[in-house]
């Protein structure tokens, strides 16, 4: 059984580039080409074509993606995203990125993902509600509590998330209005979410950053940082890596960048994209191309925004010592290689980022129990499940002797074989 020809993928294709990451670590396991061409494409792919209602009465048309990938390990898990380039080759690649990272961090929770191919800013809170449930109903027994678990993604939030469980609860019958709360995860505290949910992902990179010092003999305080997207990943992380010393150089958005080689005032940061929608025009900084985002001298540099981002000119001119991709699929195949040429370590998105499905995990656990777990107790329990994940994933470089990334595939592709080897393939 082969795995699809790249004469199959559009150009620069994000779940080609997904597929190619996975081959890579593939090799170094020997791992059969069943099993290569069964994780290369997703189980079910859905998609949704539906009406919804605008404020000033007029119909639009949405649609609306959701991507199984693989539920081996357990139901699909993973986020649903509203952004305007949603499409299915970047769905069905987000989705394949999640069977490896819930497989490499040891969570019982397959691969998925979903999205709507919209402009949030451009509507009402309103009509936004009406597209969610909507989607929600389109999509109908293709979710669920044990068979497929949405959470927030760009573009949608814990009010999304309520929105979404809502609904599903009302078209789920009197008797089960209660027992599909872990429909999704990332909810609203006051609905069923979990403590310590919202900042998890900003958690888990900041770990990945302890990791690192502990490795290299490195210093947490006094790092210096940037960040590129400020939305929750991004300023979690930038709040909490400020709190524990690290100095903020440089963020960048969709609006802007600004840069204080003093270091930012992150809550000030916070506060004033929380008022005006981005850096632009932040008092308390320098504004600088977004080319300058990726040249200036740092330790480390964030990609907390969306996908493609360190292309092969901006992995030329970037000079820090380390990348963690907070962001899913941020660095290209090329700026990769060249990277790994000059010597800049990376921390791969599916180590860096999966705080976020972890704490996700945690939800769903307390909402089947009924029970309320606190931040401390989240938190701790979080930083064990990524302790040891990045561990392993040091152990497996050692012993193959390969990249961060590789090493990280290794770590999930070989827990998937195992099982796939002991309960092996139907009929």
């Amino acid at each position: 059984m082969d795995v699809p020809r790249f004469e199959e993928y559009p150009e620069r294709s994000l779940h080609l580039t997904a597929v190619q990451q996975f081959q890579r670590a593939a090799d170094l396991v020997d791992l059969p080409g069943h099993y290569r061409a069964m994780l290369s494409q997703p189980m079910n792919e859905i998609i949704v074509n539906f009406p919804v209602r605008m404020d000033d009465g007029s119909w639009e048309i949405f649609r609306g993606y959701r991507i199984q990938h693989n539920n081996l390990l357990g139901p699909f898990k993973g986020g649903i995203r509203f952004h305007q380039d949603v499409d299915l080759d970047e769905v069905k690649a987000l989705a394949q990125w999640m069977t490896f990272k819930c497989s490499l961090v040891g969570l019982p929770f397959g691969g998925a993902k979903g999205g709507v191919t919209i402009t949030p800013d451009l509507y009402s809170d309103d009509e936004l509600q009406r597209v969610v449930r909507r989607f929600t109903h389109s999509l109908g027994t293709n979710i669920g509590v044990d068979h497929d678990i949405p959470a927030p993604d760009v573009g949608t939030n814990s009010r999304t998330m309520d929105w979404l469980m809502d609904t599903y609860a009302n078209v789920s019958g009197p008797g089960g209005v209660q027992a599909v709360k872990g429909v999704v995860t990332g909810k609203s505290l006051s609905t069923g979410g979990s403590a310590g949910r919202e900042a998890a992902t900003g958690q888990g990179v900041l770990y990945a950053l302890r990791h690192w010092c502990g490795e290299a003999d490195e210093r947490l305080e006094g790092l210096t940082i940037g960040v590129q997207g400020f939305g929750n990943v991004g300023s979690h992380f930038a709040r909490l890596a400020a709190r524990e010393g690290c100095s903020i150089r440089i963020v960048g958005d969709h609006t802007a960048t600004v840069v204080n080689d003093e270091g930012l005032d992150v809550e000030a940061l916070v506060s004033w994209v929380a008022e005006h929608g981005g850096v632009d025009g932040f008092p308390s900084a320098d504004q600088v191309s977004t080319e300058e985002l990726f040249a200036h001298e740092l330790d480390v540099f964030v990609p907390a925004a969306l996908e493609n981002q360190l292309t092969e000119d901006r992995a030329r001119a970037l000079r820090s010592r380390l990348v963690i991709e907070a962001a899913n699929g941020p660095t290209t195949l090329e700026a990769e290689r060249l990277l790994a040429d000059r010597g800049v370590e990376i921390i791969p998105d599916i180590l860096a980022n999966a705080g976020g499905v972890v704490v996700s995990y945690f939800e769903w656990l307390q909402n089947k129990m009924s029970a309320s777990w606190s931040a401390f107790e989240v938190d701790e329990k979080l930083r064990t499940i990524l302790w040891a994940a990045h561990d392993r994933e040091v152990e497996t470089r050692r012993r193959h002797g390969c990249s961060r990334r590789e090493a990280a595939y290794v770590v999930a592709l070989e827990r998937l074989a195992e099982v796939y080897d002991r309960r092996g393939i139907f009929p």
